[in-house]
């Protein structure tokens, strides 16, 4: 099964030569589960030539918001509406779990309590999670075909399930404490509250539940199902 990345974002440039760009962390996360990639850097509008180019579309993270006016965000929202006519599989992480709520129909602004910032916890359908996240904007109205699969006190919509087509997360499961470390070295400070930046640098080891979420993201691809 041939998995698109569609990248909307790239890392900061002192994490390149440490981590690479932010695809490779999606292959590295599914690695072990049969899958083959195609990249597409979509922020620098690079597009497929069809929505059936690849067998399921993954969507990235991005420094940017949704609601932008940016060149490349109305041709992935159109994307994004034809993959889901089409019932290909999509998911979307944190920028990609946003912009596929706009597209479709929801709401995203960015959140009046600020920051979520490193290691958080989630109530993941019954299960408690423990996931990174870096992000201020949330989806604030859902899409009609979209329901809450989990949440957290801060995080109304942390993840979202469309039926069988479509399933998105908004914190990180790809990224580990090296790539959150950077973002707290290189993109927080002066953005992020000193005290949160603190808060994700002390926390950055304690242990995360990312084989778990990438599994499940793995299984949507494959069957469609999350459980």
């Amino acid at each position: 099964m041939r998995i698109g990345i569609l990248q909307t974002g790239h890392a900061p440039d002192e994490l390149l030569p440490i981590t690479g760009d932010v695809a490779p962390h999606f292959e590295r996360m599914l690695d072990g589960f049969g899958f083959d990639f195609a990249t597409y850097s979509v922020v620098d509008m690079e597009f497929p030539d069809s929505i059936t180019d690849c067998d399921g579309w993954l969507i990235t993270g991005s420094k940017f918001g949704a609601y932008e006016d940016l060149d490349f965000i109305p041709p992935l929202e159109t994307f994004i509406r034809d993959v889901y006519a089409a019932d290909i599989p999509l998911v979307g992480i944190c920028f990609g779990h946003q912009i596929i709520a706009q597209a479709l129909g929801g709401k995203v602004e960015k959140f009046a309590g600020g920051w979520s910032v490193g290691r958080q916890t989630y109530n993941w359908n019954g299960e408690t999670l423990a996931l990174n996240a870096w992000h201020q904007d949330q989806v604030t109205e859902r899409p009609a075909d979209a329901q809450v699969y989990a949440c957290s006190d801060f995080c109304e919509n942390a993840a979202l399930v469309y039926g069988n087509r479509v399933f998105t997360t908004q914190p990180h499961p790809e990224y580990g404490p090296e790539f959150i470390g950077g973002l707290v070295e290189y993109r927080g400070p002066g953005i992020v509250p000193d005290e949160q930046l603190a808060t994700a640098r002390a926390t950055l080891n304690e242990p995360l539940d990312n084989p778990r979420l990438a599994a499940q993201i793995a299984k949507f691809f494959k069957e469609r199902v999350l459980a």
